[in-house]
């Protein structure tokens, strides 16, 4: 399964985990069988609050899964209609991140632990 988990800095494997999907400069692709990797420039980071496009930032990538820290509400729902699966990460690197969905230890992320979901952002909201 390809998965999409946005980290901070390309460093493959050890890249660190980004608190946030939309203003994540890259995301890493991984293989989540051989743990293959390579980056992917977020082309969409620099977008006006709620107006995230995931599904134009991941550029017709085949991705089954995102893995992040915090989501908002709008990009949560675009990439569930586009099929993808969203789970809460909380490993700090995307080694340890692939280890715990291939484990089946991550849950799916629902709208009510979206960030901005309450007013003033939901509580530990990983970007907040």
């Amino acid at each position: 399964m390809l998965i999409c988990i946005p980290v901070t800095n390309d460093e493959g494997l050890a890249s660190p985990v980004c608190a946030h999907f939309g203003s994540a400069p890259l995301f890493m692709l991984v293989d989540s069988e051989t743990r293959a990797c390579r980056a992917l420039a977020n082309r969409n980071a620099h977008h006006a609050h709620g107006m995230c496009q995931p599904l134009a930032a991941l550029a017709g990538e085949p991705v089954e899964a995102v893995v992040v820290g915090g989501i908002g509400a709008g990009a949560l729902g675009r990439l569930e209609a586009g099929g993808i699966r969203v789970f809460q990460a909380g490993e700090a690197t995307v080694e340890g991140t692939v280890a715990a969905l291939n484990a089946g230890r991550l849950r799916r992320i629902t709208l009510d632990q979206t960030c901005g979901h309450q007013a003033g952002g939901r509580p530990g909201c990983s970007h907040d």
